[in-house]
C-alpha cells in the first residue's frame, strides 16, 4: 500500500473545507458485495444483465427477473467495511459533508453516515406499483419468488433506478450542489462509465481538488489531482489514524 499517497489525502482532508465523497460498486466489494464490470462481476457470469434490470424485463419475465434480484441484490449478513465505517465517522466529526454512491446496497447508513444521496436508489426499500404500498426487506424476502402486494395483488418493485429509467431529479439536483461546493471530491470505488452519474463529477468547481481511488484506470484520471490504486478499504482503514478517527 502506497502510504505517502495516503498521507497526502490525509493531509488534503485536513485542509479542505468542504468535502465530499462520490463512490461506486468498489466500496462494497471488500464487505462481500460483487461489483457490475470487473473480470469476477456480475455482468461476466450473467450475460444480458443490464436487460433483465428493466422494467420491461421485470413484467415480461418477473421470474427470471426476481431470480436475478434476490441473487445478487439482496444479500444478507452483509456489514459495511473500513470504508463505509471511515466516511460515518468522518460526517460525525465534520469532515465529510456528503456522501454520493451509485450503490443501493444502504451500508453506507448502516455504517451511521446520514447525508447519503443515492442516485441509483436503494435495493433494501420495496413498494407496490399500482397502490405504493411500501415493503421491508424482510417483508419481501420472505415472499415468495415474485412478490405481491398483499393489499391489491399488483407487481411488488425494488425502489430502484433500473436502466431505462430516470435517475430522480431531486437526487440529481442534490449531488450537484454538494459537488459544486467541494473544494475536494473523493472518487472511489467507480470506474466511471455509468452514465448521468459518472457525469457529476465535472460540476465541481475548477480550483477544487480531486482525488481518485479505484484499483483500475478509468477515463477521468487526467481529472484527478491524487491517484490512489489500491483497495479502498485498506486505504481508508490507513487513513483513519492520520486524521485523528
Amino acid at each position: 500500500m502506497d502510504m505517502k499517497k495516503i498521507e497526502k489525502l490525509a493531509e488534503m482532508i485536513k485542509d479542505a473545507r468542504s468535502l465530499v465523497f462520490f463512490g461506486g460498486a468498489g466500496v462494497s466489494t471488500e464487505s462481500g458485495i460483487p461489483d457490475f464490470r470487473s473480470k469476477n462481476g456480475i455482468y461476466s457470469k450473467n450475460i444480458g444483465a443490464e436487460h433483465i434490470l428493466t422494467p420491461g424485463f421485470m413484467h415480461h419475465d418477473s421470474e427470471e427477473y426476481w431470480r436475478f434480484y434476490r441473487a445478487y441484490l439482496m444479500p444478507k449478513g452483509v456489514e459495511p467495511n473500513a470504508c463505509h465505517k471511515v466516511l460515518a465517522r468522518m460526517e460525525e466529526k465534520g469532515l465529510c459533508d456528503a456522501v454520493i454512491t451509485q450503490n443501493v446496497d444502504a451500508l453506507h447508513q448502516k455504517a451511521g453516515s446520514r447525508n447519503v444521496i443515492e442516485l441509483h436508489g436503494n435495493g433494501q426499500r420495496f413498494f407496490c406499483e399500482k397502490c405504493r404500498k411500501a415493503y421491508s426487506f424482510e417483508e419481501v424476502d420472505a415472499m415468495d419468488l415474485v412478490p405481491r402486494c398483499t393489499a391489491c395483488g399488483a407487481l411488488i418493485r425494488p425502489d430502484i433506478v433500473h436502466y431505462e429509467e430516470a435517475l430522480d431529479q431531486d437526487n440529481i439536483l442534490r449531488a450537484v450542489s454538494a459537488i459544486q461546493g467541494a473544494d475536494l471530491l473523493i472518487i472511489g470505488g467507480t470506474s466511471l462509465v455509468v452514465y448521468p452519474a459518472a457525469g457529476l463529477i465535472t460540476y465541481q468547481k475548477p480550483e477544487g481538488l480531486k482525488v481518485l481511488i479505484n484499483q483500475s484506470e478509468t477515463y477521468s484520471d487526467s481529472l484527478a489531482d491524487l491517484i490512489i490504486r489500491d483497495p479502498i478499504g485498506q486505504v481508508f482503514k490507513a487513513l483513519a489514524p492520520l486524521i485523528n478517527l
